[in-house]
C-alpha cells in the first residue's frame, strides 16, 4: 500500500472510527433484537424463564470460549479481515435465526452468533489503537464505544415493533441482511494503517497469554469486567421483559424503554468519560482507571432505585443514571487494558478479558431467571448495586497498588 500524507493520515484515523462504529451497532443490533422477542417465543415454544435464560446464556459461554482463539487470531491476522469475515459470518447467522421453529434451534444458532462475534472486539480495538496513540486514544475508543447503545436501542426497539407488527422474525431478516452488505462495502473502505507495528506474526502460542496473565493489573481490570458485564447481562437480558411484567407495556414500548433511555445516558457517560480519561491520564497514569472507578461507584444509587420503583418516571431517571455512569466505566474498558499490555499482545489480551467478562456475563440471563422466581425481578435488578460497589473498590485496590509499580506497561504507543 502506497504512503499516505500525514494530514491524510491525521482525518483517516478518524474515519476508521466511523467505519467500526457501524460494524459494532450491527454486532449489538444483532444480539440484542432477541430480548425484545422473548414473550413472543415464551408463548409461541411453550417456554420458561430459565429456558429462555439458556438462550441468551449460550451466545455468551460460546462468545466467551472463542474470545482468547479470536485474540489471538487478531494478532496474527490483517484485522481488516478478521472483522469483516466475522461480521458477514455473524450476519448470516442472524438470518438463519429467523428459521428456527423448536427450542434447540435457537440455542444453536445463538451459540454460532456468538463465535463470530467474538471475533470484532479483539481485532477492532487493537485496529483502533494502531491509528491512534495514548493521547487519543480513550476518544476514539468512546466514540467507537457509543455504537455499543446505539446498537442496543437500535436492536431492542426495532426488532420489539416489527415483532408486534409483523411477527418476531423480520427484524432477524433485516439485521442480518443489512450486515452482510455493509461488511461487502467495507472490503473497499476499510484500511490497515501504512507504518508496520512490531505484531505477532509466528505461529499461534499461549505464552502470550500467561504473559497477561502474569500481568497483575491485567488480572484486576479483568475481575472487574467480570463484575461489570454481569450487571449489563442482568439488564438487556431481562429489562424488556420486567416492563412487560411489571408497567404492562406492549413489545414496541418496552423494546424501546428498556433500552433508549439506559443508553443514550450512556452515549453521554463514554463521551464525557473519553474526554476526562484522556486529561486524567497525562496527570497520572491511573487516569483513566479512576475515570472507570468514579463510574461504578456514582452508579450504585441508581441500579439500587431501578428495582425499588413503581413509577415509570422514577424507573426512566434511574435508568438513565445508571446509563451515564456505567458509559463512563465502558469509555476505556479497552483504553485501560491498552496502557497495561504491548502492541503485539493488545488483540490477545482484549480476546483473554473477553472470554473473562463473558464467561461471568453468561452467568447473569439464568442467574436472574432463578433468582427473580424467589425474591421477584425487582430485587434482584436492585441487588446487582452490590456487584458494581465490588467492582469499584477492586479497581480503585487495583490501580492503586499495581500502577505505581514497574508492570509491564506501554508508555508510549
Amino acid at each position: 500500500m502506497p504512503s499516505t500524507p500525514t494530514s491524510a493520515a491525521g482525518r483517516y484515523k478518524w474515519t476508521v472510527v466511523g467505519l467500526l462504529w457501524f460494524v459494532c451497532l450491527f454486532n449489538y443490533a444483532d444480539r440484542q433484537a432477541i430480548f425484545s422477542v422473548f414473550p413472543l417465543l415464551k408463548a409461541e415454544m411453550n417456554l420458561s424463564d430459565v429456558q429462555l435464560g439458556y438462550v441468551a446464556s449460550s451466545f455468551m459461554w460460546v462468545y466467551a470460549a472463542s474470545a482468547p482463539f479470536a485474540g489471538m487470531v487478531g494478532d496474527r491476522f490483517r484485522r481488516k479481515h478478521v472483522i469483516l469475515a466475522g461480521l458477514i459470518f455473524w450476519s448470516l447467522i442472524t438470518v438463519a435465526t429467523a428459521l428456527s421453529t423448536k427450542y434447540w434451534h435457537l440455542v444453536a444458532f445463538r451459540a454460532l452468533e456468538g463465535l463470530g462475534e467474538a471475533f470484532y472486539f479483539p481485532a477492532s480495538m487493537s485496529l483502533i489503537s494502531a491509528w491512534h496513540t495514548r493521547e487519543t486514544r480513550s476518544r476514539a475508543m468512546s466514540w467507537h464505544q457509543s455504537s455499543v447503545y446505539a446498537g442496543t436501542i437500535t436492536g431492542g426497539a426495532v426488532a420489539g415493533y416489527l415483532a408486534q407488527h409483523y411477527g418476531w422474525r423480520l427484524g432477524f431478516y433485516v439485521f442480518g441482511t443489512l450486515g452482510v452488505v455493509l461488511g461487502i462495502l467495507l472490503m473497499f473502505l476499510l484500511k490497515e494503517p501504512d507504518v508496520p507495528e512490531a505484531r505477532e506474526q509466528s505461529s499461534f502460542e499461549f505464552a502470550g497469554i500467561t504473559q497477561i496473565f502474569r500481568n497483575p493489573m491485567a488480572v484486576a481490570l479483568m475481575a472487574v469486567f467480570i463484575c461489570a458485564n454481569f450487571v449489563a447481562m442482568v439488564f438487556l437480558t431481562w429489562l424488556p421483559s420486567y416492563l412487560t411484567r411489571t408497567f404492562h407495556m406492549s413489545l414496541t414500548m418496552a423494546g424501546f424503554s428498556a433500552t433508549a433511555y439506559l443508553q443514550a445516558a450512556s452515549v453521554l457517560g463514554v463521551l464525557t468519560g473519553g474526554m476526562v480519561a484522556d486529561g486524567w491520564v497525562r496527570k497520572d497514569r491511573r487516569g483513566r482507571m479512576w475515570t472507570q472507578a468514579v463510574g461504578l461507584f456514582a452508579g450504585v444509587p441508581f441500579l439500587l432505585l431501578t428495582g425499588w420503583t413503581f413509577s415509570v418516571a422514577v424507573f426512566i431517571f434511574a435508568t438513565m443514571g445508571f446509563g451515564f455512569f456505567k458509559g463512563m466505566y465502558d469509555a476505556n474498558i479497552w483504553a485501560s487494558l491498552h496502557d497495561v499490555v504491548p502492541p503485539e499482545r493488545r488483540a490477545t489480551a482484549v480476546g483473554v478479558m473477553n472470554s473473562i467478562g463473558w464467561l461471568g456475563g453468561g452467568i447473569a440471563p439464568v442467574a436472574m431467571a432463578s433468582a427473580s422466581g424467589v425474591w421477584g425481578m425487582g430485587m434482584c435488578l436492585s441487588a446487582t448495586s452490590a456487584v458494581y460497589a465490588v467492582a469499584g473498590l477492586l479497581l480503585v485496590l487495583g490501580a492503586g497498588r499495581w500502577m505505581m509499580k514497574k508492570v509491564e506497561v506501554l508508555h508510549a504507543a
